[in-house]
């Protein structure tokens, strides 16, 4: 006659067991196992064990064995099945990775789990299993963009040193022009937010106008100075780099960062601060907005105030913009940078290898 293995348990097994059995977030199986574990303790049989937790007798024995031969770790996780491994749905589940990451369908540019389980003779349900085990992801991309920019080991270092080592006794300012903000109006009034419901607004909308921010932010205080042009010619350019001068400290250097757009070095912006020696300008690479901190904050007053704004002229939305400026400025927050230069070049430099691994591929 085989006897039940004895289950003797020390204090550390006996508190891991009973949190595991009255655990919310714990799995069904690993309470039921710990329950079947904590009874045989206390010399309950095997059939008394199964009668109380409706279970195989055959159950209670195999965990019960199991937790003596192996203890804890021996019931956490499952046993070991029998048989032969499927070795043909492996061989279908591989192919499924090699279509995915190295061919391309017919008349698409990506597969689907539709499109891949024709191909490959399969079902739906199983290309699904297969991408999701192995985080294949067809349907989504993201971009990229490493500068071409032949002075952009030396942009970067100007303009990161900027960041954490700003000159003595000078302003730096990030600088650029959202231009092309529309006033845009929703052909019927959305519903509001309620509780179970999102708020809702028209796809189609009626445009009335246009204008374009220009905006230089200091990466010290975090103060902005903007203002809305009609244009965003060299001649507006101009404009708002006098307000700049009237709205910062006399005799102070002004560092401003921009971009390479044509209208920041036209002949006469060049004519303007020769005359004016305080200003200085750093351009950032080609293709590294995000090295300019103005765009940060662009991206805030976009998802806070113009995105949903509902503007029946451009007037409303000027109005919408200055107001959002003055309460920025009444309680201002710069955007602090952190990443040193050499870290940013040694991504740059991975990503070129990578780059250039597949076009000589």
């Amino acid at each position: 006659m085989r006897v039940a293995p004895r289950v003797v348990l020390d204090d550390e097994q006996r508190s891991t067991l009973q949190r595991w059995s009255r655990g919310r977030a714990t799995p069904a199986r690993l309470v039921r196992r710990a329950r079947i574990v904590l009874l045989a303790a206390e010399g309950k049989e095997n059939i008394e064990i199964a009668e109380e937790l409706g279970v195989e007798r055959t159950t209670v024995g195999r965990w019960r064995t199991r937790f003596v031969q192996k203890g804890l770790p021996g019931i956490e996780k499952d046993a070991p099945r029998g048989g032969r491994p499927p070795t043909k749905r492996q061989q279908v589940a591989k192919r499924i990775v090699e279509y995915t990451t190295q061919r391309k369908p017919a008349n698409a540019t990506h597969w689907s789990t539709n499109t891949l389980a024709l191909e490959l003779g399969t079902s739906q349900s199983m290309v699904s299993r297969v991408w999701r085990a192995n985080g294949l992801k067809p349907h989504l991309i993201r971009t990229f963009k490493v500068s071409n920019d032949p002075r952009f080991v030396e942009k970067l270092t100007d303009i990161v040193g900027l960041y954490l080592d700003p000159p003595e006794g000078a302003m730096v300012l990030c600088m650029d022009e959202k231009s092309q903000i529309q006033a845009l109006d929703r052909t019927q009034p959305g519903l509001p937010l309620k509780k179970g419901r999102c708020g809702t607004m028209t796809h189609d909308y009626k445009r009335n106008g246009t204008t374009t921010l220009f905006a230089a932010l200091s990466v010290l205080t975090g103060q902005l100075i903007g203002t809305c042009l009609p244009r965003h010619r060299h001649q507006e350019f101009l404009k708002f780099q006098r307000l700049v001068d009237k709205q910062t400290p006399p005799g102070v250097d002004l560092h401003l960062i921009l971009d390479n757009y044509a209208t920041h070095k036209h002949p006469n912006v060049r004519k303007w601060l020769k005359r004016h020696k305080r200003f200085h300008l750093h351009f950032i690479p080609t293709s590294s907005s995000w090295l300019n901190l103005i765009e940060r904050w662009f991206r805030e007053i976009t998802d806070k105030r113009i995105r949903r704004g509902v503007f029946r002229s451009v007037k409303e939305l000027i109005a919408a913009i200055e107001a959002y400026v003055a309460a920025h400025n009444e309680n201002p927050r710069t955007f602090a940078w952190t990443a040193k230069a050499e870290t940013i070049l040694e991504k740059v430099r991975r990503a070129r290898a990578v780059l250039d691994k597949m076009q000589t591929a």
